[in-house]
């Protein structure tokens, strides 16, 4: 069968979507290829299909748990068998999903990109043929992506590895420079690299300035006054979201919060409400979208500005999927702003810390596994900017990653252990026994440290591990595996050192730097003094042919001045001093001006939270002055060693 009879069979429709079968062509001819469709745009169908039609199996590396289940279940409706591999899996489930894809039952394959260095996981993939290697959110590859994830950086690594035949990368928010980072790494060719046209007409673009005292009221005079139909209202802070919700309800809109921080069964049921609804207004932190394919979303509101237009532009990409006209605002709130930008700063380590941190690397054995967690925790370093620095080193060749394993486990029993012993005899049952009483009892949790156990019982610790999953796949326990660590190999001397340090800490002050950038466009398109629709869509390297003729310049209401920084605040003398006794007493968490700047502008850090400072009543105070301006304020009051 050629592609449309696929497309008609298995998908019901009669044509491709534009780009959709240039991407098809390229990957059934054996190449290599990049879609980059706006959000909506069919992206999925654009694996999906070739993998129906290609001899083995395609693996597609997709960053949410839940954006693969959702996948599963639309490509089973089809009846089109898909299955995937994470953390939420039982033993037997995982062992289903391995049977069906050996088989070629299941030609689709879903993974997080983490789990390429479980070893466990790679060791399934061996002997098996993999057609095709899709990889979704494909900006996350790009260091100069809105998005960076260190994982996503070595799947090209992982790709040859694997022996793939050709590889998809999809994405819907690339500019110029990282599409060809994307090819780059990828070997794409130019040809085959499909962008399609980022502007949707039925997508109106309007922006306002507003006052922090009345930002809650101009938003819901907006709502009253808004498109009907389904809305999302993007906040940035769990609180905001839940104070928004209630005061939309006190006013009569049938609205409810959405975040993180909610119970996963309140999430669930707040987000079946508003797809089975009409009306519904969610107020959300960017949590909420991800996977959401609701066609008629005929509003989005930014309360608080994104971080970046690739941020915007996702997320005003889930309104108007039917084609029909839908609104999106952004209200800008100055101090917002400077917030945001204050933000970006708190992830850049400093000279010292990443120098404990290639000490304590350097002191490692040739061969060794260590935490993230407790690495980032003991040089004052954030965990994800801990796996970016590892990684860097893993693609500068002075380590190689070798396999990440559990070294804590916990369990519950679902039966006294009494009660099912007796399944075993002689040794075995000796064994189970002594295994189960090294379990320390933590209310209903037991708590096990392998190593520990592993020293006690005299024996490997790949036993102690098949026991319990023995164990939990017979549901005598649930089983739960705890204390990450990954394994790493010195392949040469981390040095000189110096060399290593500078160029770590530039490249946080380059990155930190890029990321206030981008929240200036932001700022900038909120401000634009011409087409709004037209500074996007050359963001992401494409021009309107003319104006929009919809969006707030366009129809007269722009542009919008933005009041001047209060970047000249002088912090008073009193509370320098207040400063200097805390550097005094605190000189590990306060080792520099940057980590000072960052207790008064209230940005958080492992040495921080452990002295407990985000307590203090100096912590955040000068969250409201730009970080600059702060950090040279005090490097000038205060002497650090």
């Amino acid at each position: 069968m050629n592609p449309e009879s696929y497309l008609q069979k298995y998908f019901g429709f009669s044509e491709f979507r534009e780009g959709q079968r240039r991407v098809v062509d390229s990957l059934l001819a054996g190449s290599s290829a990049l879609a980059v469709f706006p959000t909506g745009g069919g992206k999925s169908l654009c694996y999906q299909l070739p993998a129906l039609m290609l001899e083995g199996t395609t693996i597609v590396v997709s960053p949410l748990i839940a954006l693969m289940k959702d996948q599963i279940d639309q490509l089973k409706a089809k009846g089109i068998t898909a299955v995937r591999l994470d953390s939420s899996l039982s033993l037997s489930e995982y062992r289903e999903s391995i049977g069906l894809i050996r088989s070629g039952e299941a030609k689709l394959l879903y993974v997080a990109p983490e789990r390429f260095f479980n070893e466990r996981f790679r060791a399934s993939l061996k002997g098996l043929k993999i057609s095709l290697f899709a990889i979704d959110e494909a900006h996350c590859i790009s260091q100069w992506g809105h998005n960076f994830r260190p994982d996503y950086l070595k799947l090209a690594r992982i790709a040859e590895s694997l022996n793939v035949e050709r590889v998809l990368a999809l994405t819907a928010t690339a500019t110029p420079e990282v599409r060809d980072d994307i090819c780059k790494t990828f070997q794409i060719e130019p040809q085959n690299s499909i962008c399609n046209e980022f502007f949707r007409p039925n997508l109106h673009i309007r922006s306002q300035i507003v006052e922090s005292g009345n930002q809650a009221s101009v938003l819901i005079q907006r709502l009253k006054d808004s498109l009907p139909g389904a809305t999302i209202v993007y906040v940035s802070l769990q609180k905001t979201a839940t104070d928004i919700a209630n005061a939309c309800l006190n006013a009569g809109l049938n609205a409810r919060a959405y975040h993180a921080g909610m119970e996963t069964d309140q999430r669930m049921e707040t987000q079946e409400w508003f797809m089975s609804g009409d009306d519904g207004i969610v107020v959300a932190t960017i949590a909420f979208g991800m996977g959401i394919d609701k066609s008629n979303i005929r509003n989005v509101i930014h309360f608080n500005p994104p971080k970046s237009l690739e941020n915007y532009s996702q997320e005003i990409g889930r309104a108007g999927r039917d084609g029909e006209i839908s609104r999106c605002e952004l209200l800008l709130n100055p101090d917002d702003r400077i917030v945001l930008e204050n933000f970006t700063y708190g992830d850049t380590p400093t000279r010292a810390s990443i120098l404990k941190f290639i000490q304590t690397l350097a002191g490692q054995p040739d061969a060794f596994f260590i935490s993230q967690i407790r690495l980032g925790n003991s040089c004052n370093i954030k965990s994800l900017v801990v796996k970016t620095l590892l990684t860097n080193l893993e693609l500068q060749g002075y380590l190689e990653a070798t396999a990440a394993r559990y070294d804590s486990y916990s369990y519950k029993e679902n039966q006294p252990a009494n009660q099912w012993l007796s399944n075993f005899e002689g040794e075995r049952r000796e064994f189970a026994q002594q295994l189960m009483a090294c379990g320390r009892k933590k209310k209903v949790w037991h708590h096990l440290e392998l190593e520990e156990v592993v020293q006690k019982l005299g024996c490997d610790r790949s036993r102690v591990i098949a026991a319990l999953d023995y164990f939990a796949e017979q549901g005598w326990i649930e089983l739960r595996s705890t204390g990450l660590v990954h394994g790493y190999r010195k392949l040469k001397p981390l040095e000189p050192v110096g060399a290593l340090v500078d160029s770590f800490h530039d490249s946080g002050v380059e990155r930190e730097t890029s990321e206030a950038r981008r929240i200036m466009q932001v700022v900038e398109l909120a401000t634009a003094k011409t087409c709004q629709a037209g500074v996007l869509s050359q963001h992401f390297g494409q021009a309107l042919d003319q104006p929009c003729g919809e969006c707030s310049f366009c129809v007269g209401e722009g542009p919008f001045e933005l009041p001047p920084l209060l970047d000249d605040i002088q912090i008073p003398e009193e509370v320098m001093e207040r400063l200097r006794g805390l550097v005094a007493e605190y000189p590990e968490a306060l080792e520099s001006s940057r980590s000072a700047a960052r207790l008064l502008c209230g940005l958080s850090s492992p040495f921080l939270t452990r002295a407990k400072l985000s307590k203090n009543q100096l912590f955040g105070q000068y969250a409201d002055i730009p970080f600059g301006s702060v950090m040279d304020q005090v490097s000038q009051a205060i002497k650090f060693v």
